[in-house]
């Protein structure tokens, strides 16, 4: 492994983790104080504002260094012809899914809190926040089976 190469993969690592942990933290903590009208609908704003930015920021350096991983680990048929290819191209499915399952749930959540709600708005995006932490733990578990080399 090359040094760009281990460098890929350590960005892409930390980047992946940093962005699922976002997910979760907003999903188990976030959300359910909002519900229970513990926070303000600035504190919410600015939570769901910090994780679309991460997802951005973390969308777009995946797809660097996933990229890279990709033309440097894996040729064309192998992606389409061997379990670890498939693996692969279904973490690429899974990492559109959850960037444009957050796109459209920050979005919704911000909207409602423009409206100085915050109950309604949590509520209403509580299961898209539970199904995005499911797909980052898909994607994490996904990275862990590849990364142990079972397949």
């Amino acid at each position: 492994m090359t040094l760009v190469d281990a460098a890929a993969v350590t960005i892409h690592t930390i980047f992946a983790a940093v962005w699922v942990g976002s997910v979760v933290f907003m999903t188990a903590s976030v959300i359910p104080m909002a519900k229970d009208g513990l926070l303000e609908p600035e504190a919410v704003e600015r939570a769901s504002g910090t994780l679309t930015t991460i997802t951005r920021v973390s969308s777009l350096l995946l797809l660097l260094s996933g990229s890279l991983m990709a033309s440097s680990f894996y040729t064309a048929s192998g992606l389409f012809s061997t379990g670890r290819g498939h693996l692969v191209l279904t973490m690429v499915a899974l990492w559109l899914v959850l960037t444009g399952l957050l796109e459209m749930t920050t979005r919704r959540l911000e909207d409602g809190l423009q409206a100085q709600r915050v109950r309604a708005p949590a509520d209403e995006t509580e299961t898209w926040f539970r199904a995005a932490s499911v797909v980052g733990f898909a994607l994490l578990t996904i990275a862990g089976i590849l990364s142990s080399g079972l397949i």
